[in-house]
């Protein structure tokens, strides 16, 4: 008997397939649809499902803390409040104001981290720049993203968050061309 291969090889090294199909989910990710091929849009579907699923099953599993952090206080220009003290020995010197302040964390529970990181295995980093300018550049949490944008408009499905449409074939090799979209 003949043992059935569990995905598709599209004709690519292990290595090169993993890295085509880790950069088509973060596109179809950041951009919520992306153009491709048939056999590699079924495999970038499978994966992406995935990713979304868990998205959902932890998107509430966090507390909320709070934290004290201790920092220099800053004025109106955004420069450090000094004051002048008077050391044990006489002499006089500039000292730093410092302030405490309380922050709200968002702190994940451990199955939600798992998730995280899991997330993280599969999705490359994403730096958006705007203008053409690398001062202008900042990354996209792409994790967070699905926690609090993609998974709350699916939270009510069950299954299939994207959806394959036909183009047509492609002029170069008459392979089927799909557009790959979140739903």
């Amino acid at each position: 008997m003949k043992e059935v291969a569990k995905n598709r090889k599209l004709g690519k090294t292990t290595a090169q397939r993993k890295a085509l199909l880790r950069t088509q989910v973060t596109d179809l990710l950041v951009n919520e649809k992306i153009n491709t091929t048939l056999a590699r849009a079924k495999e970038t579907q499978a994966i992406a499902n995935s990713l979304i699923a868990l998205a959902i099953k932890e998107k509430d599993n966090f507390e909320m803390e709070e934290k004290k952090i201790v920092r220099a206080k800053r004025d109106t220009n955004g420069n450090k409040v000094t004051e002048l003290v008077k050391s044990k020995n006489g002499k006089e010197y500039l000292r730093v104001v410092k302030e405490e302040v309380t922050e709200k964390r968002q702190k994940d529970m451990p199955s939600r981290l798992h998730a995280r990181r899991q997330m993280l295995k599969v999705l490359y980093p994403v730096v958006e720049v705007k203008d053409g300018k690398k001062r202008s550049a900042k990354e996209v949490d792409l994790v967070e993203k699905l926690f609090t944008e993609i998974a709350p408009k699916y939270e009510s499905r069950n299954g299939g968050y994207t959806r394959i449409v036909k183009i047509g074939l492609r002029k170069g090799d008459a392979a089927m061309e799909v557009l790959l979209e979140l739903v």
